[in-house]
């Protein structure tokens, strides 16, 4: 059984809260409608217990999910996975530039379009253009 599987665990709320912010690389706040059940179980099961599970690193779960969302054509949360990537530090502008690279081959080009658009906005925005 996984360490992190017993629900009545107290430290389950905190625990979520700190993965949070490694993954999100700021406070997770909730923002508006945050008191609800919603956020509750996102920060106590999906980053308590999911995130946080031995076997794939931070970074890998990231490539993961930005494949995903990229396939799937949502790039509002997209969006918020590419800023948090740089943020962290878990990509690099040129990783970031690679996986639209590797991403067009597969989810076809109107979405590598799409993809190559958000990099290099994101990476203008932040001023990271020369970093490897």
């Amino acid at each position: 059984m996984d360490q992190h599987s017993d629900e009545t665990d107290p430290g389950r709320r905190t625990r979520g809260l700190e993965i949070t912010k490694q993954a999100a690389g700021r406070d997770a706040d909730g923002g508006p409608g945050s008191g609800g059940d919603f956020f509750s179980m996102t920060i106590e099961h999906l980053f308590a217990e999911v995130w946080s599970r031995d076997g794939l690193s931070g970074r890998d779960r990231r490539l993961l999910l930005l494949g995903l969302l990229v396939g799937q054509g949502m790039d509002d949360a997209l969006q918020v996975q590419l800023d948090a990537a740089l943020r962290t530090a878990e990509l690099t502008p040129r990783e970031l530039r690679e996986i639209v690279v590797f991403l067009t081959h597969y989810a076809g080009w109107p979405r590598g379009a799409q993809l190559n658009g958000q990099v290099e906005d994101l990476i203008a925005r932040s001023g990271r253009d020369g970093e490897d």
